[in-house]
């Protein structure tokens, strides 16, 4: 057993809070005041250190820590659009520091975020120990390796579940309950499951998906500009424009003109 993993939740704890303060150090405070560069330094101890601990091999993990870094901006810029679309989609959102400092859904999006630029990084356990712990603190489960667009917004939040093949284009929607799952796993011939291939759906781009709903399978696409009505179960593709609604335990499909 590696000694290392011992102490490795706290460090990745540890790792979010230096990570989210040096984004937005106006609104997470939760390492003291720092510098932004005693921040970055102290930041990039803990990353080398945790990086170190989860390769367990000569990979040179001070690259790709200056690799992440230099990917903060990138980060900070599709979170703004995240905050923007809370605030917009959201009647009670007095501020966005309030949907900052008070909403579920952007703890586990900005986490998210962080989380998957190390899975593009090709970063091992690390981007799954984030998002679960989003998922511990929140309720939302996201996949580090679930590639989203921007504005992207999830309303209350508590229960959603989003795979990690999943794909979400830009200004979608998510209420509380939401699965964006998979509908089958294929198994080897000695019953192992088969891994790397497409499993979730695909979402468009400005789609709302309502409470409960359920949409699975790895060759599901909702167009763009979809509704998918609470509680909904659905394995099959829906077309762009069109809204779909749970009735006499079946489902209708309603086409815009």
């Amino acid at each position: 057993m590696n000694n290392g993993y011992v102490n490795l939740k706290q460090q990745v704890i540890d790792l979010i809070g230096y990570l989210r303060s040096m984004l937005y150090p106006e609104i997470f405070g939760e390492m003291g005041y720092r510098s932004t560069r005693a921040l970055k330094s102290e930041a990039g101890y803990v990353l080398v250190d945790t990086l170190k601990t989860v390769f367990e091999d000569d990979t040179d993990c001070e690259a790709i820590a200056e690799k992440f870094f230099d990917r903060l901006p990138e980060i900070k810029e599709i979170l703004d659009t995240d905050v923007q679309a809370a605030y917009e989609g959201d009647p009670a959102a007095k501020s966005t520091k309030e949907v900052m400092l008070a909403y579920p859904a952007f703890e586990a999006i900005s986490i998210f975020r962080i989380a998957h630029v190390f899975y593009e990084l090709n970063v091992p356990i690390l981007p799954r120990m984030m998002t679960e712990y989003a998922h511990k603190n929140t309720g939302i489960d996201i996949h580090p390796g679930a590639t989203v667009g921007p504005y992207f917004f999830i309303d209350h939040g508590t229960g959603v579940v989003i795979g990690e093949t999943t794909t979400i284009g830009e200004r979608v929607k998510l209420y509380q309950g939401v699965t964006l799952g998979a509908k089958s796993f294929a198994a080897n011939p000695d019953g192992t499951l088969v891994k790397g291939i497409k499993r979730h759906p695909d979402i468009g781009n400005n789609v709302v998906i309502y409470a409960g709903a359920t949409i699975l399978g790895g060759s599901t696409k909702i167009g763009d500009n979809c509704v998918i009505g609470g509680n909904v179960w659905l394995t099959h593709s829906v077309d762009a424009g069109n809204t779909v609604l749970a009735a006499h335990e079946r489902n209708e499909i309603f086409t815009k003109d």
